[in-house]
Protein backbone atom coordinates (compact mmCIF):
# COMPACT_ATOMS: atom_id res chain seq x y z
CA UNK A 1 0.00 0.00 0.00
CA UNK A 2 2.89 2.36 0.65
CA UNK A 3 4.02 2.06 -2.97
CA UNK A 4 0.53 2.99 -4.21
CA UNK A 5 0.54 5.99 -1.94
CA UNK A 6 3.94 7.11 -3.21
CA UNK A 7 2.87 6.66 -6.84
CA UNK A 8 -0.28 8.70 -6.22
CA UNK A 9 1.79 11.49 -4.68
CA UNK A 10 4.20 11.44 -7.62
CA UNK A 11 1.29 11.59 -10.09
CA UNK A 12 -0.25 14.55 -8.28
CA UNK A 13 3.13 16.32 -8.18
CA UNK A 14 3.62 15.75 -11.93
CA UNK A 15 0.15 17.15 -12.62
CA UNK A 16 0.86 20.19 -10.44
CA UNK A 17 4.23 20.81 -12.11
CA UNK A 18 2.68 20.48 -15.57
CA UNK A 19 0.08 23.08 -14.63
CA UNK A 20 2.74 25.43 -13.24
CA UNK A 21 4.82 25.01 -16.39
CA UNK A 22 1.87 25.90 -18.61
CA UNK A 23 1.19 28.98 -16.49
CA UNK A 24 4.81 30.07 -16.73
CA UNK A 25 4.86 29.48 -20.48
CA UNK A 26 1.93 31.90 -20.79
CA UNK A 27 -0.63 29.41 -22.02
CA UNK A 28 -2.74 29.76 -18.89
CA UNK A 29 -4.79 26.90 -17.52
CA UNK A 30 -5.43 24.58 -20.43
CA UNK A 31 -8.35 22.17 -20.55
CA UNK A 32 -6.03 19.24 -21.27
CA UNK A 33 -4.03 19.93 -18.13
CA UNK A 34 -7.20 20.10 -16.04
CA UNK A 35 -8.44 16.82 -17.48
CA UNK A 36 -5.14 15.10 -16.71
CA UNK A 37 -5.21 16.41 -13.15
CA UNK A 38 -8.75 15.12 -12.59
CA UNK A 39 -7.93 11.78 -14.17
CA UNK A 40 -4.88 11.18 -11.98
CA UNK A 41 -6.82 12.02 -8.80
CA UNK A 42 -9.54 9.57 -9.79
CA UNK A 43 -6.95 6.80 -10.10
CA UNK A 44 -5.81 7.26 -6.53
CA UNK A 45 -9.24 6.33 -5.13
CA UNK A 46 -9.59 2.80 -3.85
CA UNK A 47 -12.59 0.64 -4.55
CA UNK A 48 -14.69 -0.32 -1.58
CA UNK A 49 -14.42 -3.83 -0.25
CA UNK A 50 -17.64 -5.46 0.88
CA UNK A 51 -17.80 -8.36 3.25
CA UNK A 52 -19.42 -11.54 1.93
CA UNK A 53 -22.34 -10.99 4.34
CA UNK A 54 -22.94 -7.47 3.02
CA UNK A 55 -22.72 -8.68 -0.58
CA UNK A 56 -25.30 -11.40 0.21
CA UNK A 57 -27.68 -8.88 1.84
CA UNK A 58 -27.46 -6.61 -1.20
CA UNK A 59 -28.03 -9.52 -3.60
CA UNK A 60 -31.02 -10.76 -1.59
CA UNK A 61 -32.55 -7.29 -1.52
CA UNK A 62 -32.10 -6.94 -5.29
CA UNK A 63 -33.71 -10.33 -5.90
CA UNK A 64 -36.64 -9.23 -3.73
CA UNK A 65 -37.00 -6.02 -5.80
CA UNK A 66 -36.90 -8.03 -9.04
CA UNK A 67 -39.57 -10.43 -7.74
CA UNK A 68 -41.81 -7.52 -6.72
CA UNK A 69 -41.37 -5.89 -10.15
CA UNK A 70 -42.13 -9.18 -11.90
CA UNK A 71 -45.26 -9.69 -9.77
CA UNK A 72 -46.48 -6.16 -10.61
CA UNK A 73 -46.01 -6.70 -14.36
CA UNK A 74 -48.23 -9.82 -14.44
Amino acid sequence: MAIESILAQIDSEIARLTQVRSLLAGSGSSKATERKTKKSSAKSRRSRVLSPEARKRIADAQRKRWAAQKARSK
